[in-house]
């Protein structure tokens, strides 16, 4: 008899809470398709630049509770 997504999730369901979240981590990384060459390097290096300005304080960040209003607001 084959296992279906329900039998499945009725076994996820089981596992302890950091285990699901592996798991489902593990499952959306599935749907992802490779990289092209040297995007993750790009990033690093773009993340760098950002938490460099961060530091510097040439940059400033938004409280979230701001965003989300200016968002509600259109």
């Amino acid at each position: 008899m084959a296992t279906t997504a329900a039998d499945l999730l009725e076994q996820a369901l089981e596992l302890k809470e950091e285990e699901r979240a592996e798991l489902a981590s593990l499952l959306i990384e599935s749907l992802d398709e490779p990289a092209e060459e040297g995007v993750e390097a790009a990033w690093a290096i773009e993340i760098e630049r950002r938490m460099a300005e961060l530091d510097s304080g040439s940059v400033k960040t938004i409280p979230w509770d701001e965003v989300r209003k200016k968002l509600q607001d259109g």
